[in-house]
């Protein structure tokens, strides 16, 4: 085996007014000029003050759009089209935005900036991208971003959920590492690790910082920085393991089972709980951020179904079948869905 290499991003800005400064954040990395694709809506919002920070940096705009497919055919098409004389692409928006910019550097071996507008998840920091093929998603390799910049300002002025699946994609670390780690007891892989000590990092850090208010600075500073410090666990294990286990099996099976899901790490969330109870493993400790952020109590209002988690989760084998974490034994699958019957919070949520 050879050495580690890693990449991480070279621009990592996290706070307060970051978007009006965009533009000397690539000037003082050498990037001239750019592309800039916004998700749905978002010009209206963030346009005019993107643009002006290019501007006032001397940083030349070739294109700006738009976009909203993610199907990969389209993005293939934009790629090619992307003049030669493009240095960077910026991605501004949620993840499917992210996804497709991410996707397109991948393509044009570019450098990708990524401007996450909400915290939903881990995604504006990992290398790999959700996308549409033969109208199924699916994730595809892509490029670890070169600079990441998240404008706190901005994350609080979008809705709270956005906040709640941040909360419960960061949280889902906990059982992941876990699986992991019986996935290499059981002999069926090799953990990496510094990717588990960066992982773990990344989590308890999260949840061991005091706040009053999830739209606190600080709060959200942690969540981004943990959310961001995930992508880089997965970068040095090659692979997603560290931070995607059972938790990520039971919401990928319910993005396939439902007609509209929820949002990815709302789902990863309460699976991450269900997860915990079968580990024996830190539930407390996950009931208290949820209860404590008000996960919980969104949760509570989404009028959720036990059947389809139940479905979730003898499914989950068959999203990975070439992982071995604990939901693809059938004694724990039934022990899962023991306690969606059975554990008082969970029939909290279930029990209508």
């Amino acid at each position: 085996m050879g050495e580690s290499h890693i990449s991480i991003p070279t621009i990592l800005k996290i706070g307060s007014g970051t978007l009006d400064n965009i533009g000397s954040y690539l000037k003082s990395n050498n990037i001239d000029n750019a592309v800039v694709y916004f998700g749905n809506g978002l010009i209206d919002l963030f346009g005019s003050k993107v643009l002006t920070s290019f501007d006032d940096a001397g940083v030349k705009v070739m294109e700006y759009c738009e976009l909203d497919s993610t199907k990969i055919e389209d993005i293939i098409e934009l790629a090619f089209n992307i003049d030669s004389k493009v240095e960077s692409i910026v991605g501004i928006g949620g993840g499917k935005v992210i996804d497709v910019a991410k996707y397109a550097a991948y393509l044009r071996k570019l450098p990708f900036i990524s401007v996450p507008t909400s915290s939903s998840s881990d995604g504006f920091s990992s290398a790999s991208a959700s996308l549409i093929v033969n109208n199924r998603r699916t994730s595809v390799p892509a490029k670890l971003a070169y600079g990441i910049i998240v404008d706190t300002d901005v994350l609080k002025s979008a809705p709270d959920k956005f906040l709640y699946s941040g909360i419960g994609d960061l949280v889902s670390k906990i059982t992941a590492i876990y699986d992991w780690v019986y996935e290499d007891k059981m002999g069926y892989t090799t953990v990496n690790d510094f990717a588990i000590m960066i992982a773990k990092k990344a989590v308890n850090s999260f949840v061991r910082t005091p706040f009053d208010d999830i739209h606190d600075d600080l709060f959200l500073r942690e969540l981004v920085d943990s959310l961001a410090m995930s992508g880089i666990a997965n970068e040095i294990a090659g692979s997603s393991a560290p931070t995607s286990g059972s938790e990520h099996l039971i919401s990928h099976a319910l993005d396939k089972l439902l007609e509209t899901p929820e949002l990815h790490g709302v789902q990863v969330g309460i699976a991450t709980y269900l997860m915990a109870l079968v580990h024996n493993h830190r539930y407390e400790r996950i009931n208290k951020v949820f209860t404590d952020t008000g996960f919980w109590d969104y949760v509570c209002t989404l009028n959720l179904n036990r059947e389809d988690y139940e479905q979730a989760i003898d499914m989950a084998p068959s999203i990975k079948p070439h992982r071995h974490v604990y939901l693809h034994e059938e004694k724990y699958r039934e022990l899962a869905k023991k306690y969606l019957k059975e554990d008082p919070m969970l029939c909290k949520v279930f029990d209508k």
